[in-house]
């Protein structure tokens, strides 16, 4: 999805013996089944996939279209955990984002009943949202989520180390869009802060948030 999503209330730098490490290419499927479930319950992916019983299986095949078509395992931005407790994918600087019109319409094949009744004000949504895409050079954090029964326990603070300290390393910016209010303090923690509110007529609130690179202490 266009959003971000994080463990509400997840504490501290993750729990002990936590491994944080990129993904292999085999691992795509059960990583997909778990953002499903991290994201099911996502405003942004309501408002668009509305309905209940079909959602699974589309955010399922949205994510692997992402993984996958938009190259973050070729570009080293998807981490994980021994058994896939969450997932977080970056892109770099520069990379064409499979987002806004064009992401809707690679998920359209995939998702027949994306482009019923809800079509039109998904395309004014995500093409939205492509429009007030910064353009200043960042990494772009498109997704990170936590299996809905180990949110709390730290998995979403762990998966957040790796990026950002390539981001300090690199002296490179990052982003990320949040469409849940409850999960604005979670990434604060972490020096990101909110840039602009996105308000929709009968839809999501989104908050873009954006992060200055830190100096090492």
């Amino acid at each position: 999805m266009t959003g971000a999503g994080a463990d509400q209330g997840d504490g501290g730098h993750g729990p002990t013996g936590l491994e944080v490490r990129r993904a292999t290419d085999d691992e795509v499927p059960a990583i997909c089944d778990m953002l499903a479930r991290a994201f099911d319950d996502d405003p942004v992916a309501c408002y668009i996939m509305p309905t209940d019983r079909r959602r699974p299986a589309m955010l399922r095949a949205f994510f692997s279209m992402l993984v996958r078509r938009d190259h973050f395992l070729d570009f080293g931005g998807v981490f994980t955990t021994e058994g896939h407790r969450g997932a977080a994918l970056w892109g770099p600087p520069g990379k064409p984002r499979l987002s806004g019109i064009r992401g809707l319409l690679a998920l359209v094949p995939l998702a027949p009943r994306v482009a019923g009744p809800t079509l039109p004000r998904a395309l004014r949504l995500l093409g939205r949202l492509d429009a007030l895409h910064p353009t200043e050079a960042h990494w772009y954090l498109s997704t990170i989520g936590t299996d809905p029964d180990q949110q709390g326990r730290g998995v979403g603070s762990a998966l957040m180390a790796p990026g950002l300290e390539r981001c300090d390393a690199e002296g490179v910016r990052a982003y990320l869009e949040s469409s849940k209010e409850a999960n604005l303090p979670f990434y604060r923690r972490f020096g990101f802060e909110v840039t602009s509110e996105i308000v929709t007529e009968g839809g999501p609130t989104i908050w873009q948030m954006w992060r200055e690179p830190q100096p090492p202490d």
